[in-house]
């Protein structure tokens, strides 16, 4: 016995209730989801109670970690995926847009390499939910994050103050999404990032 406990009115501490968050049981749901896609298994019809027992866990337990299957398959792609930068540079406007167009080169390049995220990319199309629900939680941060890097860039004189961001983020954006979406036959030079940007920077610095 602790007597450093007797008589000072304070209780031992007591373990904290709850199940903690398991990396190994959300790493064997996502297995599972990939597992189940692996097998050619179409999105439509991969329910909560399938992948549950490909997981080898009960439905409680995923509900318990994402709202539903769109959720799910959301964070399925987000693994399958190269990983966003943590950080951006900072150093530039042209140094941050040169690291956004490269993350979007090594997705194109990983879409184009494995025929299951090619596969999942052309299904979620047709799945409304899922495509939202991918839409809002991968690609709107994307897209508010290069604005960002322009806004910045404006505000640093780096960029024209009369351009409409939205605009000049989709013309930047756009030749990477063309070579890599549209034109799977175009190569994705490991320069093409820095190509990009310096070619569209070059008409829209301001003229000094």
């Amino acid at each position: 016995m602790d007597v450093s406990l007797v008589g000072s009115g304070t209780a031992p501490e007591q373990p904290a209730r709850g199940r903690p968050r398991s990396e190994a049981v959300e790493r064997a749901i996502l297995e599972g989801t990939m597992k189940l896609l692996e097998d050619g298994v179409p999105l439509a019809e991969i329910s909560i109670e399938r992948i549950a027992r490909t997981a080898g866990v009960g439905k409680a337990t995923i509900y318990r970690r994402w709202s539903g299957k769109e959720e799910l398959f959301v964070d399925v792609l987000r693994t399958a995926e190269p990983q966003d930068p943590e950080q951006l540079p900072g150093t530039s406007m042209r140094d941050d847009l040169i690291v956004l167009l490269e993350s979007l080169r090594q997705r194109g390049l990983a879409n184009r390499s494995s025929a299951i995220l090619h596969n999942v990319h052309a299904q979620m199309k047709s799945s409304p939910k899922i495509w939202s629900a991918y839409h809002n939680s991968v690609i709107l941060p994307r897209r508010r994050a290069g604005i960002e890097v322009l806004r910045r860039g404006q505000q640093n004189g780096e960029l024209r103050a009369d351009l409409d961001l939205e605009l000049v983020n989709d013309i930047i954006i756009g030749p990477m999404l063309v070579r890599a979406v549209l034109r799977p036959e175009a190569e994705l030079p490991e320069d093409l990032a820095e190509r990009i940007v310096d070619t569209l920077l070059a008409g829209l610095r301001p003229v000094s």
